[in-house]
């Protein structure tokens, strides 16, 4: 895909569309999306992160981070940057790094930028995913909370600007072929798991 079609907005694979609202979804492909990637975390985010923090991501787990363009203008708004691997005996999603600009929020991109890339860590076998926001960002934490997250634990003084995290956590269900499928479904309710993705 050419950098012109990228900045237009152009779907490059199947995992690419426009989604509600008309925004197009695009994955990550090839380096000319990554400056896109830099300037918009560098300008919405508290924390800084040198280049090799992107391509650390972007060219080990490409199929996890996403973009969203405005097909009007060809803008980039948002994009989610995304890893996994195992973790204490466990395959782990993480997502590192999700924005999207201010005048675009509230219309379901920062939602569908996450399902996507955890569409992707269910498919690839990941049992949960996690990330840490800030105890202060009302809207992620109510974003993360509609998605079935729960709050697993608090991380003090943990950003560079002193400010606490909550780590955050979404588990997958081990589905167990002997019990019957209402029993897996009583279960998840027992643990106050609401994802669309159990």
């Amino acid at each position: 895909m050419s950098a012109e079609a990228i900045e237009r907005g152009e779907p490059s694979g199947e995992r690419d569309g426009v989604g509600d609202g008309g925004i197009t979804y695009v994955s990550y492909g090839g380096e000319h999306p990554l400056p896109l990637v830099m300037s918009l975390v560098d300008e919405e985010l508290s924390e800084p992160y040198s280049i090799f923090t992107y391509r650390y991501f972007v060219y080990l787990w490409p199929q996890l981070t996403f973009l969203a363009f405005d097909p009007k203008d060809g803008k980039c708004v948002g994009t989610v940057v995304c890893k996994m691997g195992e973790h204490r005996g466990a395959f782990r999603g993480y997502i590192a790094m999700l924005v999207v600009l201010k005048p675009y929020r509230g219309r379901g991109i920062a939602t569908e930028l996450v399902k996507r890339s955890i569409q992707v860590m269910m498919e690839s076998g990941c049992e949960e995913v996690t990330l840490e926001a800030e105890v202060t960002n009302k809207g992620a934490l109510a974003l993360y909370s509609r998605l079935g997250f729960i709050r697993a634990k608090r991380l003090y003084r943990y950003y560079l600007n002193g400010v606490d995290a909550f780590r955050l956590k979404l588990l997958f269900p081990r589905p167990d072929p002997g019990l019957h499928p209402m029993m897996l479904g009583n279960e998840r309710d027992d643990q106050h798991m609401d994802s669309p993705y159990l």
